[in-house]
């Protein structure tokens, strides 16, 4: 990237290109449509979906946006969807020919990501993290016979290896070619609770929402069962440890032990399978430049939520506002501040409104695969998702910072507005893997994500914290929670500098040369 030519750029940006300062009532309006009660939670393929990647087609229709082909403005996605038929389901353990019943939602819950298979029966094995990572010479599994057995594992991943390589062979993709080359039949993770974003509570009440993937996608046939660590011991019983020991080893940065757990487990599975059509909208505001409006700069957000759930203070309705109504509202206010100003950008500027986040990135997975442009030239993806303004915009946290020169566009972009850019100081919530920006990164794009950034120990992050604790995948993320819409209003004008500084470069983004992600670029 050429420097000096890149910061003369954002100069001549700020000066033309800013939004109105401090007013976030349209895209409030946006988070109140979408949000509203009317369209029951977004459920991916449901009615209520369906009205708001309408309305959001509505939106960029009017902002003057073309269609990238497909069905207009939206790009139809065929999912499989499975939910756990409980009455007809079962777990339990079998020790010295006694069978301990286990109580689904309570004890454990399956994990319908996968395809289950309808029984288990096989012994089980403690591996540590259960990860394989070539890159640092890591095996959880060296030495290890799973062949046929229940790998048991604690969640998570040790602190020696760098965040972002961690996180992405935690990812489920990865721990799936760890598990068919082990032959393990089925898997047992321990979340540790201390670095969990919600409590059990709400973990168990989603296990009956549906999951589902994509049609014409390999499943993976292993059983996958998530335990509730109040409950951890009953599955060590027997082995000489505790699953404090194991989160206190984990905590302190020590080596997890690796050792046979007596005993069997034993599951039955009934499954109820269907159909879903579902849709992700796409829309471009097209470039000027006669060569570099072929390049394409990629900004998502999910429009999908959790739908209907297990009420909560008699509330069903997971209204997502937060999550994700604020990150689809940000994309609809930077097309039309496009729109208004006539903002001639060099690269063409895609906009897309996923589906499926919330069942495995699904939405944004099948447009990487399909992305109705040429993929070798997507430059780059800025994804918006839960980026919480609940308080005043002083820093923010770039998830995926460090990784590509993003970063030091981001950065650049913010000094003049007053805005510290940090990198992500949690990378063991592996954030940069588990929202739609990974999508992307898989096929080689430099991406970022974002989110309102503090201090430790600031109230700032105990704000942060209350709200993942109290309203992150609840009904209590609704339109009903305190808004810092000058915040918001920061926002949306930052994300809208650096679209237009990322479009108008004359370089394309690139990965730092030591970035593990920079294996994936073509």
């Amino acid at each position: 990237m050429k420097r000096a030519g890149f910061v003369v750029a954002v100069l001549a940006i700020s000066l033309w290109g800013a939004p109105k300062e401090n007013d976030a009532t349209r895209w409030w309006s946006h988070v109140l449509f979408l949000a509203d009660d009317s369209l029951e939670g977004r459920q991916t393929g449901s009615p209520g979906h369906r009205r708001a990647a309408e309305y959001v087609a509505t939106q960029l229709e009017k902002s003057g946006l073309t269609t990238a082909g497909g069905s207009g403005y939206t790009q139809p996605v065929k999912l499989t969807s499975r939910r756990i038929q409980e009455a007809q389901s079962s777990l339990a353990l079998v020790r010295n020919g006694n069978r301990e019943a286990l109580a689904l939602g309570e004890h454990a819950i399956f994990s319908m990501r996968s395809e289950p298979p309808a029984k288990v029966s096989a012994p089980m094995v403690f591996v540590g993290y259960g990860l394989v990572i070539p890159d640092k010479n890591y095996d959880d599994l060296a030495g290890v016979d799973l062949r046929g057995k229940v790998a048991v594992y604690l969640s998570g991943g040790p602190s020696s290896i760098p965040g972002p390589l961690r996180s992405h062979y935690q990812s489920a993709a990865e721990r799936e070619k760890t598990w068919q080359k082990a032959g393990v039949v089925a898997t047992v993770a321990f979340t540790n609770p201390r670095s969990a974003d919600v409590p059990w509570s709400r973990t168990s009440a989603a296990r009956l929402q549906p999951s589902m993937s994509l049609v014409g996608k390999r499943e993976s046939t292993r059983l996958a069962v998530t335990v509730n660590p109040a409950h951890a011991d009953k599955f060590l019983a027997g082995s000489g440890h505790t699953i404090e020991e194991l989160i206190g080893l984990s905590e302190a940065g020590k080596a997890l032990p690796h050792f046979p757990i007596p005993g069997t487990l034993e599951a039955t599975v009934q499954v109820e399978r269907a159909d879903v059509d579902s849709q992700n909208v796409v829309a471009i505001y097209p470039g000027s430049d006669k060569d570099l409006k072929r390049e394409y700069v990629v900004l998502s957000a999910h429009l999908d939520h959790l739908g209907r759930g297990e009420p909560v203070n008699g509330d069903g309705i997971f209204n997502g506002a937060m999550d994700n109504a604020s990150g689809i509202a940000t994309l609809l206010e930077i097309a039309a501040e496009l729109h208004e100003s006539g903002a001639k950008l060099r690269r063409s500027v895609l906009f897309v409104a996923v589906t499926g986040e919330e069942k495995g990135l699904l939405g944004s997975q099948y447009f990487a695969a399909h992305p109705m442009v040429k993929g070798v030239d997507i430059v780059a993806n800025l994804n918006v998702d839960m980026f919480l303004p609940l308080f005043p915009l002083r820093i923010l946290t770039a998830v995926g910072g460090q990784e590509s020169d993003l970063g030091e566009r981001l950065r650049a972009v913010a000094a003049p507005l007053g805005v510290t850019i940090q990198n992500d100081p949690e990378p063991r919530r592996n954030l940069f893997t588990r929202s739609d920006q990974y999508s992307f990164i898989k096929r080689g794009i430099p991406a970022l994500a974002f989110k309102l950034g503090y201090t430790k120990g600031s109230a700032e992050e105990a704000t942060s914290k209350k709200w993942l604790t109290e309203r992150y995948h609840a009904p209590s993320d609704d339109v009903n929670q305190p808004v810092d819409m000058k915040a918001a209003a920061d926002f949306n004008r930052l994300m809208l500098l650096l679209t237009e500084s990322i479009a108008d470069e004359k370089e394309r983004p690139k990965w730092k040369a030591d970035s593990f992600f920079r294996r994936f670029a073509k």
